[in-house]
């Protein structure tokens, strides 16, 4: 675990609004999420927002969990679906007795307690949903019963997320929608995962990245310059924040916020009087 916290303690000089704590598939490591969420708040003083899914569990079971979080201190919870056992891309099978969807969930948890709630939304669409019209319904549902902020799927598609911004405008979504951002550490897994998950790549990255894995300096330039380019033609596009994907990979992060400006001032400062 040092190498973990040492990433912890790395992303909080960044001074996040909150980390996000996920569990594995199906559920696998719930009372983990919680224990991990609580003591990063107690031990570098960020928010966490520990993920809660229907996946594998019945009303009850999701209502203990996030009882537990309550009282823990956790006031975020990152709300969703979740992906079966199986992994992302196998077919969901809602658990009896259970929280369906994620707009069921919402609805649950803003019952329990006065939750800041986050939601997953899909510029892109989600895979399993029926069209892209009944994806935004759906997540119009999460947000109209109680859900105060949407992260968004990573996507590399840039007209996609315009179009998406326009469509949730139109259909009345006002609560903030932040981008998700994946930079590219590997891109053999990035491809893989993209595929399951339905996030398309367009031609040009693929082609920038052909041979990328092979050099490690190389891979770590283009990542951060890449998503720097990527968060700002976000912001030309009205985004004013971001959620980062950091798979445990804080260095990548710290870089993309330095290109970015979004150092803390006293990181800014420092740097200057280095020069």
């Amino acid at each position: 675990m040092t190498a973990f916290w040492e990433v912890v303690d790395a992303l909080a000089a960044l001074e996040p609004d909150f980390c996000s704590v996920t569990y594995g598939a199906g559920g696998s490591t719930q009372r983990e999420t919680g224990a991990i969420a609580a003591e990063i708040q107690t031990r570098v003083g960020v928010m966490a927002a520990a993920h809660l899914t229907c996946v594998d569990a019945t009303r009850a079971d999701v209502e203990s969990v996030a009882e537990s979080y309550w009282r823990s201190g956790i006031r975020h919870i990152i709300a969703l679906r979740g992906d079966p056992k199986e992994g992302v891309g196998a077919r969901y099978q809602a658990t009896e007795g259970g929280y369906p969807y994620a707009d069921t969930l919402v609805a649950g948890l803003t019952r329990l307690h006065a939750f800041e709630i986050s939601v997953a939304a899909y510029p892109e669409t989600h895979p399993q949903a029926r069209s892209a019209d009944d994806d935004l319904d759906h997540l119009k549902r999460k947000i109209d019963n109680g859900a105060t902020r949407a992260i968004t799927q990573f996507c590399f598609d840039l007209t996609a997320f315009e179009r998406f911004f326009e469509r949730c405008a139109k259909a009345g979504i006002s609560v903030p929608i932040v981008p998700g951002i994946l930079p590219i550490n590997n891109f053999a897994k990035l491809e893989a995962f993209a595929g399951a998950c339905g996030a398309s790549i367009p031609t040009d990255l693929r082609q920038a990245c052909a041979g990328i894995d092979d050099d490690p300096d190389r891979r770590h330039r283009f990542a951060v310059d890449y998503a720097i380019a990527q968060c700002s033609a976000l912001q030309s596009l009205g985004a004013d924040s971001f959620h980062f994907y950091t798979l445990n990979r804080a260095e990548l992060v710290r870089d993309i916020c330095d290109g970015l400006g979004l150092a803390p001032m006293e990181e800014n400062a420092a740097a200057i009087r280095a020069d």
